[in-house]
């Protein structure tokens, strides 16, 4: 299993600029700066926050230090908690993993009535500062002097969310379990902020990181967007996340030197742009921002024009890691068809995926398909039975299990039932609609909570495709590697994914340079052997840029054509799997 030492980067940095000045660190110099900047007599300061942001912290440091004349703190202006509730009850569901995807804006989260008396009370003050702060400050103030935008990260939120530090915008829900937070912050806090953030960019006077609520960092509004402009014109790494799970390994932990008093790693989340951040650098100073800004504020030169045309400001391709070394397997599953997922949850798409094994022990294997001749009645009452506790379900007796060696590719169009069993490290390439995996079978164990992890038979047996059975299996989805092209110290292999997917893969073996075409898209990438290899520009358009083993890159479209060689001529064959957007699908 360890066989090589990893210089995996767990904090890629995107460098801005040589010099660290233009980044301010610290509430002491940020407060300086914005109070050297109020100037006139009456004056609007907005402070707008992604929801997860400390308000109530920042809300203090400026009343201690700016001594405004008047202080508006958006949740004071929000609906109750039971109007809140009502109003999301039919996106939310009663379902404990999954809602329904929806329109709702922050300003519907407002309170007409005490944002009107907020604006009034604003009208009334003649001569000072005013300061409005909190999701949804933009939208009380409506107009301010100076805007600064209270940045934050998904996995920042979530830390917080399980630490009861943050509940939901208005919920009164701050004691709630994680997996309830999440959902409502998924389905709704979120969407709702995104949409307002997107309005708010050219308007940012300060952008503020407050991932690290003692020691938070800031750059000009300028700076961000010049930097969210250089991020997508050259390639770059997100910053991956780990989280342990009830079947989690030991891979990652021992590769990747992660902190040891976890139980396990189930999960790298690798390349989700929705989900992970970007660290911009100035000089040794970092600045951290989701990487879904570059998405929204530069869609068509990270995605390239047709992917934008097809999927609109969201990244398409997902990569992570699922870790199952001296682990469990994943639990039994199926994902939905497209017409399923867009009608029972408003999604345009759905989670097409596949397996690629970075590394795998003797024993493992990948459940896929079903045997020949299976009784599709008897194996949903089955799974009924096993869903009460009143047995365990014979999973062998109805799916096949594939043997699973390192490079192999397994591919698993959406209806298709599988899971990784233990001992092997998964690169999950998958088209990226999040959270929705129909769990059928947990092989009868508990959570990291120690409670049962839900299941969805019934959403799971209304997408089984019965007819993909092991023939079928072996023949469409199991290794179908092709050979494309080969040249001076490299060849190209098609690896799938099926035809039924939107995604294309190929993987490239090579101890020389190898070019790779961009033909106007977007290229995700992940070097799958060898120790250390360079990306570059055969026209200049970007610096070298260096990846190690196991590392996902983004090559945005802007960047154009680009080459990958060996950081040491002369070792051992390197390879890169590249996943895009196949054309015209």
């Amino acid at each position: 299993m360890l066989k090589r030492e990893s210089n995996y980067d767990k904090t890629p940095t995107v460098p801005i600029s040589p010099d660290a000045s233009p980044c301010l660190i610290g509430w002491e110099d940020i407060l300086a700066r914005l109070a050297a900047g109020l100037g006139k007599q009456r004056f609007l300061l907005c402070v707008e926050c992604y929801p997860g942001v400390f308000v109530d912290h920042i809300a203090a440091l400026l009343r201690d230090r700016l001594r405004p004349s008047l202080l508006v703190v958006s949740d004071d202006c929000l609906r109750s908690p039971q109007e809140i509730e009502r109003m999301l009850a039919c996106h939310l569901t009663n379902d404990p993993i999954f809602g329904v995807m929806n329109g709702i804006e922050i300003r519907d989260l407002l309170d007409s009535g005490r944002v009107h008396e907020a604006r009034r009370l604003t009208a009334a003050v003649s001569d000072g500062l005013v300061v409005f702060v909190g999701t949804g400050a933009s939208l009380i103030a409506e107009r301010w002097d100076l805007l600064v935008y209270a940045n934050m990260a998904r996995w920042e939120i979530q830390q917080r969310q399980r630490g009861n530090g943050i509940g939901n915008l208005g919920a009164g829900n701050r004691h709630d379990s994680p997996a309830s937070k999440y959902k409502h912050a998924f389905f709704v806090d979120w969407r709702a902020a995104d949409r307002l953030k997107q309005r708010l960019y050219d308007q940012i006077d300060f952008l503020l990181d407050t991932n690290d609520r003692q020691l938070p960092k800031m750059i000009s509004g300028d700076l961000f967007r010049r930097a969210l402009e250089m991020i997508v014109r050259r390639p770059f790494r997100v910053v991956p996340f780990f989280d342990p799970g009830p079947w989690g390994g030991q891979w990652m932990k021992k590769k990747f030197d992660l902190p040891q008093e976890a139980p396990n790693y189930a999960w790298c989340f690798d390349c989700v742009p929705e989900e992970n951040s970007i660290l911009l650098g100035f000089g040794a100073r970092r600045v951290e921002i989701p990487a879904i800004d570059a998405v929204f504020r530069h869609p068509v030169e990270l995605l390239g024009q047709q992917v934008f045309a097809r999927f609109g400001a969201e990244f398409p391709i997902r990569f992570d890691f699922l870790d199952t070394m001296d682990g469990g397997n994943l639990s039994l599953q199926v994902h939905p068809l497209a017409a399923y997922i867009r009608e029972h949850f408003g999604m345009a798409y759905t989670q097409d995926e596949s397996y690629y094994l970075l590394d795998a022990d003797p024993d493992a294997c990948v459940y896929l398909g079903l045997r020949e001749g299976v009784d599709c009645r008897a194996m949903a009452a089955d799974l009924r039975e096993a869903e009460n506790a009143r047995t365990s379900f014979a999973a062998d007796r109805y799916v096949n299990a594939w043997p699973a060696r390192k490079h192999d590719h397994f591919l698993i169009p959406a209806g298709t039932i599988h899971c990784s069993g233990r001992n092997s490290l998964v690169l999950e390439i998958s088209a990226t609609p999040y959270i929705f995996t129909f769990k059928l079978w947990d092989w009868g164990r508990l959570g990291l909570d120690d409670e049962p992890r839900p299941t969805h038979i019934e959403h799971g047996l209304n997408n089984i495709q019965w007819q993909r059975t092991t023939d079928w299996v072996r023949r469409e989805l199991v290794n179908r590697m092709g050979a494309l092209a080969a040249g001076n110290g490299w060849r190209e292999e098609r690896t799938g994914l099926h035809e039924t997917e939107f995604i294309e893969t190929r993987r490239h073996w090579f101890t020389a340079p190898v070019v790779h075409r961009a033909n106007g898209s977007l290229n995700v990438l992940n070097l799958v052997e060898g120790d250390e290899a360079l990306v570059e520009s055969p026209s200049g358009r970007f610096d070298a840029f260096v990846v190690h083993y196991a590392e996902t890159f983004i090559v945005p479209a802007a960047a154009g054509d680009y080459t990958i060689r060996p950081a040491v001529n002369g070792g051992r064959p390197h390879a890169t799997i590249k996943a895009y957007i196949r054309d015209g699908t």
